[in-house]
């Protein structure tokens, strides 16, 4: 009689292969390395024209793909945080908190670096109603109350620019209380008001007879005229017109080809 064969085991369940975790995604990998290099520059460990490591060096810092490694410094240089040079690497950029084509000058330092004497004639401080013009460029309604500054800056006794301001009172509500004969009115805004976009217009004009007589200057001799307005948040602090005797001034910036001024 043949032996009884053993009893086999039953056979168990095949488990389910395990569920494939979703990887992390390439926004997510590219993104370590972005906040990685942004947290370095912020906290002041990489300085404006430091270099940073190589693209192999991150590859191999971070275990990712070259293409996500270069995608992060790609952003980068698009945000203007970092500068790419083909060929020999990418570095921190210089700070630019601004992006003008003229920054805004501080015309008292510019005049006292010159080794020349800076004066700030204020004439006119005053509340008064928006023109229709000037209501459009500040974002309020015709008639509404606005600051406004005349003031005439002079280099060793000469007027230089005549400058015709007007200030957002809901943005700087404390502007009429101030002494412009200690800071004038542009280094006063700068200093208390941050802004994040500016508007420049220079035209060539002709001044008017009033003008002429407060710049000491013949009305049939060409001015610069500089328009600027500036936000900050989106909302308009202030508009001024510099008005420059052609002969004495003139206005000019010096950039690299990456946008960044140059300052020496």
């Amino acid at each position: 009689m043949p032996a009884a064969s053993p009893a086999r085991a039953p056979r168990s369940k095949a488990s389910p292969p395990p569920a494939v975790q979703p990887e992390t995604s390439a926004l997510a990998l590219y993104q370590q390395i972005k906040d990685h290099i942004a947290r370095k520059i912020q906290d002041g460990s990489w300085k404006a024209g430091d270099r940073l490591p190589s693209e192999n060096d991150l590859v191999t810092q971070f275990g990712m793909s070259r293409m996500t490694v270069n995608r992060a410094l790609r952003e980068l240089a698009e945000q203007g945080r970092i500068v790419r040079v083909a060929g020999v690497g990418s570095f921190v950029a210089e700070d630019k908190p601004q992006s003008t084509l003229l920054q805004i000058a501080n015309l008292a330092s510019e005049i006292r670096q010159r080794g020349h004497d800076y004066r700030c004639k204020v004439l006119t401080v005053e509340r008064v109603s928006a023109t229709m013009e000037v209501a459009a460029a500040l974002d309020m309604r015709t008639g509404e109350s606005v600051f406004h500054a005349v003031c005439v800056h002079l280099e060793d006794g000469l007027p230089v620019q005549l400058e015709d301001r007007y200030v957002n009172p809901r943005v700087v509500p404390q502007f009429a209380q101030q002494d412009f004969t200690q800071l004038q009115p542009s280094e006063f805004l700068v200093r208390n008001v941050p802004f994040d976009q500016v508007e420049h217009v220079v035209d060539a004009v002709l001044p008017t007879i009033d003008q002429a007589q407060l710049l000491e200057m013949d009305p049939a001799q060409p001015c610069l005229l500089l328009t600027r307005r500036t936000w900050s948040r989106g909302v308009p602090v202030t508009m001024v017109r510099c008005l420059h005797p052609s002969s004495r001034y003139r206005l000019g910036s010096r950039f690299r080809a990456d946008g960044n001024p140059v300052f020496e």
